[in-house]
């Protein structure tokens, strides 16, 4: 079984074709699992190689907004752990508010502020998938960090460090909740990853993750985004996030 799993978000589904040897499993076999209902996500978990290493992906995740809880939402992480899971890279598109950003940019996450009106935690805790309190001072492995930076300088990748905000959706956010969030301390905005990344920490799990900025937002910015948008910048942008992964697991 993998010791390294993968959560792939908004139209990074692609890495999926860079696995060899796949085995597919689709999410409405598995016992318990939601189905994903948003376009781009395809709902399935998928056994292979990649890089020379076994590894599990989830092609398509689950989101609080549509409808499930919190416990829903993170369940999968707790199967990759009961498998053997170590590793989580996560991905997701997000939207930017660091005036150092461009559409198509790759942020490297080194935090996150939750803001999701429920913590995936929240009730009685099972001490054999975690303790009570779990720290949240390293929720982003800085080794990681570091070995993904490396990779980016190897391959001539722009890549930009950053907190990402996690939010409840569906709604995009306002010029006004964009300043905000850069305010308080945020570089891009999504709604997915955080509530992932709480309980691969609270398993013990290593993690890793990454944002692809497909839109940008504030009260200076005048577009109006469009899921369809987002996934084509996210598609766009999509070979630098895979070469850095596939690097990374090569050298887990």
């Amino acid at each position: 079984m993998p010791k390294t799993a993968i959560i792939l978000g908004t139209g990074l589904g692609a890495l999926v074709d860079h696995i060899e040897d796949k085995q597919y499993l689709p999410y409405s076999e598995i016992p318990n699992f939601p189905v994903s209902t948003v376009e781009g996500h395809s709902g399935n978990l998928i056994f292979g190689c990649l890089g020379g290493k076994r590894v599990m992906a989830m092609q398509g995740r689950f989101h609080y907004y549509e409808g499930y809880d919190m416990k829903q939402v993170t369940f999968p992480v707790r199967v990759m752990k009961a498998l053997g899971v170590e590793t989580l890279f996560v991905s997701n598109a997000a939207g930017g508010m660091n005036k150092e950003f461009v559409v198509g940019d790759v942020m490297i996450i080194t935090d996150h502020i939750n803001l999701f009106p429920e913590n995936p935690l929240r009730g009685k805790n099972y001490n054999e998938l975690g303790p009570r309190f779990p720290a949240m001072t390293e929720p982003y492995s800085k080794k990681f960090i570091s070995l993904a930076d490396e990779i980016a300088k190897e391959k001539n990748i722009r890549v930009m460090h950053g907190v990402y905000v996690g939010t409840p959706g569906p709604t995009f956010e306002t010029p006004a909740e964009y300043e905000y969030f850069r305010i308080i301390g945020g570089d891009a905005v999504g709604m997915s990853t955080v509530p992932e990344v709480i309980v691969a920490n609270h398993a013990g799990m290593k993690v890793f993750g990454v944002s692809v900025i497909t839109d940008l937002g504030g009260k200076d910015i005048t577009e109006v985004p469009s899921h369809e948008e987002v996934q084509k910048a996210a598609e766009t942008a999509q070979p630098k996030m895979m070469e850095i992964i596939r690097q990374m697991v090569a050298r887990l």
